[in-house]
């Protein structure tokens, strides 16, 4: 059995104390980078009004009209239905009912409303973070291990839908990519990242297909959506989950779980048995064991704690040689 090389217990695949620490301070770190230009756009935005004497001037202020509009609570998804009338009775609103009862103080108050909707803005942002580092930490280790392994691949620009030719030494590479291209001893490897599989109408996270990566070369074209329709293309599939907060590990694999049960029925149905496999960054005892058991039952084919690099290695070994 394939992930008895890095597992021999539940208890392996716990997640130790310190890497979910690690992974608390690298997410906080990420959400000061995200939150930077939020804080530089307010920054310019007391710059631009600090001369204004009156919130009633702020009407004639072209400039930072989006900015006030911001602070009036209303976000870019909203301002696309939004009529300039509607506009105009929102900064109303913001200057009538909020800056002037600040005072002197209505710059402050301006900038405070503004930063409070950025914030929100970001919140929507930073709620996908965890599983958008995931996907770059788990496409990078791939990426080492091929290079370990002398292995040319190619990677699939999520921007402009083109498969370039890889080098293990470019930093944004996973940054970029949606999906990867390799040749294992057994044939041509494609991975998609996040791809809606018809059989099971849903989205997967991985999906590794028999088949060269002209067949993706875009996101569309009857060649593709003839190998995603096609059940024996799939070698495997794979749930990621990056959230690293143990107290919300039991749902995320609860979703995971459904997810992979939903897909093993879907493929049994076409007689087909792709290898299932799991990797998560938050996993506490209790689904360790459960993980562990569907390894032993064959439900489950591997599995891996993202944050232990012997068991991630592992399993994109395993991957790489399907």
């Amino acid at each position: 059995m394939s992930f008895n090389v890095h597992l021999n217990a539940p208890e392996d695949l716990v997640t130790p104390y310190q890497q979910t620490r690690a992974g608390f301070l690298k997410i906080a770190l990420e959400k000061n980078r995200y939150a930077t230009p939020y804080i530089t756009e307010a920054r310019a935005l007391k710059a631009a009004v600090l001369r204004v004497n009156r919130p009633e001037e702020l009407y004639d202020i072209v400039q930072v009209r989006p900015a006030l509009l911001a602070a009036a609570g209303l976000s870019e998804k909203y301002l696309k239905h939004m009529t300039d009338d509607f506009e105009q009775e929102a900064i109303s609103n913001l200057i009538e009912r909020f800056l002037k009862p600040a005072g002197e103080q209505f710059v402050d108050e301006l900038v405070f409303r503004f930063l409070l909707n950025r914030g929100d803005t970001l919140g929507g942002k930073m709620r996908n973070l965890a599983g958008k580092l995931a996907e770059q930490e788990f496409v990078r280790s791939i990426i080492g291990a091929l290079a370990v392994q002398g292995q040319a691949f190619r990677w699939l620009d999520s921007a402009t839908r083109q498969w370039n030719q890889g080098r293990a030494d470019d930093p944004n590479v996973e940054h970029q990519a949606r999906g990867l291209y390799w040749r294992s001893e057994k044939g041509h490897r494609t991975l998609i990242l996040n791809l809606g599989v018809p059989i099971v109408n849903k989205n997967i996270d991985l999906c590794l297909f028999d088949c060269s990566h002209h067949a993706f070369h875009a996101f569309s074209g009857k060649q593709r959506q003839a190998i995603q329709n096609n059940p024996p293309m799939y070698i495997a599939l794979g749930e990621l989950k990056g959230g690293v907060d143990p107290a919300g590990a039991d749902e995320h694999w609860k979703t995971a779980n459904t997810a992979l049960s939903r897909i093993r029925a879907a493929f049994a149905e076409e007689n087909v048995r792709p290898k299932l496999f799991f990797v998560g960054a938050a996993i506490v005892p209790s689904m360790a064991r459960e993980i562990y058991g569907q390894l032993h039952a064959g439900a489950l084919a591997n599995a891996a704690n993202l944050t232990v690099e012997e068991q991630l290695f592992a399993l994109i070994d395993w991957l790489i040689a399907l």
